[in-house]
């Protein structure tokens, strides 16, 4: 059937005392974008001039056939369709439904399924990264359609689709919690250890980690002496520590142990080396179920590095592996 007979068009000094089947919306350049008038308004004498105002000499009267969907119910259905864990969703505006946040924590968004609906002509997802760090009321996903009215046969696609993926227990859009994590720093170097400079490293960090709601049990300062490093590192372990990050010392020079150490522990090692710029120099391991994160020295003067990328997903549970080290590269140059 075609989009035409389900809506009449009408002049709107004609249309007193009908309903707006749509949202429409006034835009002053510079002061103002939003609903003139909501779906479902009924005309008044009144609201003519400021209908003219905005361009509508007429309004459609909608009369939906059997299989077609407003814009509103569309949206709202695929909203419904990919909300998991930790999130609201707002009320229909302008034929759109976003997703949000409920809690702070890590956006997961299943990024196939995204794309697969988006391949569906007029059908619209739009979402932020996932492994995004996310705040309660932020937005995740914003669902619409393309025209006034829609197909019903493509909600219901979308709704099978979610469904299949949620039987095969695969999350489409979720928020998971941040875990409130007992985290010990190792600082290693010499002449943070001997005064001769002041650390900056363990400012930074701990603003990092409580950033994600974790916290600091304790910094320890240890020269560059390999035993000394380990003994630190197996220490924090046995006191219960949930997160090992041992700093500096990750370079190719001699008197950088921290590497070595980190393996003398006994600890598996993910990788040594991101393809994130900056970052690449960071270490990823494993003392048991302990993730354990050598960190390279540019933490400490720039703002985003691989640590900034690995840190939130340690917090909500998620184990690093080798394949989510290799990912970084695509999008991971953040400076020359």
């Amino acid at each position: 059937m075609k989009l035409e007979p389900m809506l009449r068009e009408v002049k709107v000094e004609d249309a007193i005392g009908m309903l707006l089947p749509h949202d429409l919306t006034q835009i002053i350049p510079g002061a103002f974008k939003g609903q003139l008038f909501r779906k479902g308004h009924q005309i008044r004498e009144a609201d003519i001039p400021a209908l003219l105002s905005i361009g509508k000499e007429h309004i459609y009267v909608m009369e939906l056939a059997p299989g077609y969907l407003h814009e509103d119910e569309a949206a709202e259905r695929m909203a419904r369709a990919v909300a998991g864990a930790h999130v609201t969703l707002t009320e229909p505006r302008e034929g759109k439904v976003n997703v949000k946040a409920a809690i702070q924590g890590l956006a997961k968004l299943h990024k196939p399924f995204i794309d697969a609906v988006n391949g569906i002509d007029e059908l619209v997802l739009s979402t932020i990264r996932t492994n995004t760090v996310v705040q309660p009321g932020q937005s995740l996903v914003g669902t619409r359609v393309i025209p006034l009215i829609v197909e019903e046969a493509k909600i219901v696609e979308v709704e099978r689709a979610a469904a299949r993926c949620r039987a095969e227990g695969t999350a489409l859009v979720e928020v998971k919690p941040l875990r409130k994590l007992r985290v010990g720093v190792v600082t290693t170097g010499s002449e943070v250890f001997k005064g001769r400079i002041a650390d900056k490293f363990g400012p930074i960090v701990k603003e990092k980690v409580e950033a994600l709601g974790s916290e600091v049990m304790e910094q320890r300062l240890v020269t560059d002496d390999s035993a000394a490093i380990v003994e630190e590192i197996r220490g924090f372990a046995e006191r219960g520590a949930e997160l090992i990050l041992v700093t500096g010392g990750m370079s190719v020079d001699p008197d950088d142990r921290t590497p070595g150490a980190i393996r003398q522990t006994g600890a598996s090692v993910v990788s040594y080396g991101t393809p994130m710029l900056p970052g690449s120099m960071l270490m990823m391991a494993y003392l048991g179920d302990i993730p354990v994160m050598g960190l390279p020295g540019c933490v400490m003067h720039d703002p985003y590095t691989s640590f900034d990328v690995l840190l939130p997903r340690i917090c909500a549970g998620e184990r690093i592996e080798r394949s989510d080290i290799t990912e970084l590269g695509y999008g991971g140059l953040h400076h020359c």
